[in-house]
């Protein structure tokens, strides 16, 4: 009897850890808040030292500013998108009126924290995950550079 709780008791904790590595490889494969702030201030770096039109097409179709579910998405301030690294064929289009699944107009959310203090994080909202391709709650660190903004989001 003592050998059978002894090998439930080896087996419960080998399971206790898969479990628990398994939620830190999950958390591994998303980005923290603290990433994003970091890549976001690499990215005004970027436009800073090499011009918005180098920056967009590194943005959009470099390897430099992608990490996981972290991008840049980089906009003129009135909503047009100069480059975005999860889908290129945003870049030209204006997305002010865009909507969340709930109607939340956040891409004039974000634009309006831009305008009023330059940089910050947002209020949360649902956007496609690049990672999973499924909607997700998502927050995003904006940083006005100029007449532009960079924001680079965390999803929950």
């Amino acid at each position: 009897m003592k050998s059978i709780y002894s090998f439930c008791k080896v087996v419960m904790a080998a399971f206790a850890i898969s479990f628990l590595m398994a939620g830190v490889a999950r958390a591994a494969d998303q980005g923290t808040p603290a990433e994003a702030e970091a890549m976001v201030k690499k990215a005004v770096a970027f436009i800073k030292a090499n011009g918005a039109e180098k920056a967009a097409e590194e943005f959009t179709n470099g390897k430099g500013f992608k990490d996981r579910d972290l991008y840049v998405s980089f906009y003129v301030l009135g909503g047009k998108v100069l480059g975005h690294g999860a889908n290129p064929k945003l870049v030209g289009k204006d997305l002010i009126g865009l909507k969340d699944p709930d109607g939340k107009l956040f891409i004039k959310m974000i634009d309006d924290l831009a305008k009023s203090k330059g940089k910050g994080w947002t209020e949360s909202y649902k956007f496609r995950n690049p990672v999973t391709d499924k909607v997700s709650e998502k927050l995003i660190y904006v940083e006005r550079v100029g007449d532009t903004w960079v924001g680079v989001g965390v999803y929950k």
